[in-house]
Formats: structure tokens, C-alpha cells, sequence
């Protein structure tokens, strides 16, 4: 009788599990998500095609930050100040009026069921394909954070002047590999980079090619305050298409940021690199992996968190 119980338990829990996990887990309670999600990523990139990455790194700095439950997009109250003005975020996070535009289209199809964090979830993977990128499942149950903090944006999200060692040490201790660390790294193929995040790269550092450092030289001038705003691609030849042309970049040592020319400076990483210049397939495969695994990463699930009604403020 003991064994028979605990196995019950054991498929209750699985069961449980699988469910809030699935990609399916709206499809009875709001059957319109994707589509209605995917109208609006389209319209917006339509508008302005960096919008996609601005979308994809949206979630990529929710996830890093006590997992991946929508805090990224809480504005500041009385009570607790945000993850807005974090170091990696302030005058650079961008796209809160889409995401606000996506969560109020979904709403209106079916209100109060859907979280903030699965949206997030959606329009990363949605932001991707429309771009050319890879498609995958994008498993679904999170559950929003009625609270964060700065501090905690400051410390969990990896900084353009990390190492490679501080690199792989703080996706290492979110269950992110050594590869998923360079494939999701491959989203920098597309989108933009302020001067202030690549400066000192251009200036200071000589693991980069001279003539692409001139270049960037010209619209990022050395003296902090000048030019600070003014953009680069991060992807020197397709910064508007998701394909593997940023891993060309960096053999070529033409990483705009000091932490992608950290992907391939005769270190462990060099050799994944390289397998992803030679095989788009598979950076597209990894990439895909890594978004799944990195989307599973301390989500609020069951009675934990809410669904917002409104994705800048807690109800």
C-alpha cells in the first residue's frame, strides 16, 4: 500500500508538472494566445525591425534576475525600486510599450489568465522567428513576481566587462552550460549597442581587428559623456537577420563588446565558436535548447506570484 501511494504521488507530481510546463497549457483557457501574441511581435518589428531584439533581451534580463517571472517589467513604487534603472537596463531596456500593447491585445481575448512572464516567453521565441531565426516549443505556466529590486538586476545580470571565467561562472550556476552559454550569447546577431557598452573595447583592448575598431571609433568618441547614445550594430554584416554571422564577427575579431570577443580568445569556448561558423543548423539547435532551459529557470508556478493585469505593476 506505502509503494502504490508513493507512486501515485510520484505521477501526481509528474503529471502537474507536465502541465504547467506545456505549450499547451493555455489552449482551454485561452485559445487565441499565440496568434494574437505573434499579430502584435510582427506589427512592431514591421515598425522598427530592432524592436525583436530589444523583445529577446527583454527576457533574457527577466530570467537572470531570480528567474524568469516578469519582474523586468515592474515599474518602481513606494515600496521597492525596480530592475528599470539596473546597470544593464537603464537608458538601454527597451520595449516595455510593446510588451504593455501585447498583454492588453491578450487581455482583451481572454483577461486575467495569462501572466506577464509567459508573454515574455512567447514574444522572444516569436521576436526570433520573425527574423529568421529558429522555432521551438515554449513551455508555458510562470507566474508573475509581485516584487523585485535593483540590486538584484545589478548582480544577476552578466556585464559587457565580464571574462569569459565570469561569464561561464554565472550561466554555470543557473544550470546554463558552457554551450548554452556561446549559443545564447548568438543573439547578438542581431540588434544594437550604445557607444558607453563598447568603448573601452574599441579603445582600450587589443583583441580587436584595428580597422573595425577605427570604424567604431568614429561614432563613439573616447571621452565618457560624448556620444554615449549613439549606436553600433552588434552584428557587423546582419544586424537585422537572426543567422550565424556573428560568430564570423569574432573570428575575424570584430565583436563590438568586450564579452563577445571573450567567446573566442584562445579559450574553451574558441572551439564552439568555430562548430557554429561552420553549421548555422547548429547554432539554430542550440540556441533553441538554450532558450528552453534558460526559460526554465526558477519560474513562479501554482498558488506563487500572480498574473498581473497591467505587466508594470502588481495587482
Amino acid at each position: 500500500m506505502a509503494i502504490l501511494c508513493l507512486a501515485l504521488v510520484i505521477l501526481f507530481i509528474g503529471s502537474s508538472r507536465a502541465e504547467l510546463s506545456s505549450p499547451d497549457f493555455y489552449s482551454k483557457t485561452c485559445p487565441k494566445l499565440f496568434p494574437t501574441v505573434k499579430s502584435k511581435v510582427q506589427s512592431a518589428i514591421a515598425k522598427e525591425t530592432r524592436i525583436g531584439a530589444s523583445l529577446l533581451r527583454l527576457f533574457f534580463h527577466d530570467c537572470f534576475v531570480n528567474g524568469c517571472d516578469g519582474s523586468v517589467l515592474l515599474d518602481d513604487t513606494s515600496n521597492f525600486v525596480g530592475e528599470k534603472t539596473a546597470n544593464a537596463n537603464r537608458n538601454s531596456a527597451r520595449g516595455f510599450d510593446v510588451v504593455d500593447d501585447i498583454k492588453s491585445a491578450v487581455e482583451s481575448v481572454c483577461p486575467g489568465v495569462v501572466s506577464c512572464a509567459d508573454i515574455l516567453a512567447i514574444t522572444a521565441r516569436d521576436s526570433v522567428t520573425i527574423l529568421g531565426g529558429p522555432n521551438w516549443e515554449v513551455k508555458l505556466g510562470r507566474r508573475d513576481a509581485k516584487t523585485t529590486s535593483r540590486a538584484a538586476a545589478n548582480n544577476g545580470i552578466p556585464q559587457q566587462s565580464f571574462n569569459l571565467n565570469r561569464l561561464l561562472s554565472r550561466f554555470n550556476a543557473l544550470g546554463l552550460s558552457n554551450t548554452d552559454l556561446v549559443a545564447l550569447s548568438g543573439a547578438h546577431t542581431i540588434g544594437l549597442a550604445r557607444c558607453t557598452s563598447f568603448r573601452a573595447h574599441i579603445y582600450n583592448e587589443s583583441n580587436i581587428d584595428g580597422s573595425f575598431a577605427r570604424t567604431r571609433q568614429a561614432n563613439c568618441p573616447r571621452t565618457t559623456g560624448t556620444g554615449d547614445n549613439n549606436l553600433a550594430p552588434l552584428d557587423l554584416q546582419t544586424p537585422k537577420a537572426f543567422d550565424n554571422k556573428y560568430f564570423q564577427n569574432l573570428i575575424q575579431k570584430k565583436g563590438l563588446l568586450h564579452s563577445d570577443q571573450e567567446l573566442f580568445n584562445s579559450g574553451s569556448a574558441d572551439s564552439i565558436v568555430r562548430s557554429y561558423v561552420n553549421s548555422q543548423t547548429s547554432f539554430f539547435s542550440d540556441f533553441a535548447s538554450a532558450m528552453v532551459k534558460m526559460g526554465d529557470i526558477s519560474p513562479l508556478t501554482g498558488s506563487n506570484g500572480e498574473i498581473r493585469k497591467n505587466c508594470r505593476r502588481a495587482n
